[in-house]
């Protein structure tokens, strides 16, 4: 990720958690419909590159083997994602804050896509805590 200050870099948008249980449906759709007009807007803008809704179904692929999921708690289930485009991670959080869904329960987790390959030589979000002080 660059550090110029008038660059750009992409952020991943995870959209998380369930709608609020007491929602009515004329709620939850009136903030599907503002969600829609934000998006728009910030495509056009320049400021959001599109995503998708992902479906419930979904399996995890490990070296034991595959399973069938979801695998999540309700309050970590990943429903969408997209990407901002932002000069940091500050300004991508702003933008995460203004969804309209948010005020019935979903929230967004917001991450720096990073450039370089990954390098076992450099600490990274798969690299175990005790092993980031020696790698980094």
């Amino acid at each position: 990720m660059t550090t110029d200050s008038s660059a750009v870099s992409d952020y991943l948008v995870l959209s998380r958690g369930q709608w609020d249980a007491d929602a009515s449906t004329e709620d939850i759709q009136q903030a599907i419909d503002d969600f829609y007009t934000w998006h728009d807007q910030l495509v056009a803008a320049g400021k959001m590159k599109s995503g998708q809704r992902l479906a419930t179904p979904a399996r995890l692929v490990t070296r034991q083997g595959v399973i069938d999921g979801p695998f999540t708690e309700a309050k970590e289930i990943v429903g969408g994602y997209w990407f901002f485009v932002a000069s940091s991670l500050e300004e991508a959080t702003a933008l995460a804050a203004q969804n309209p869904c948010m005020a019935l329960g979903l929230q967004f987790e917001v991450r720096p896509v990073e450039d370089e390959r990954c390098s076992a030589l450099r600490a990274s979000c798969e690299t175990p805590p005790a092993a980031r002080t020696s790698a980094a």
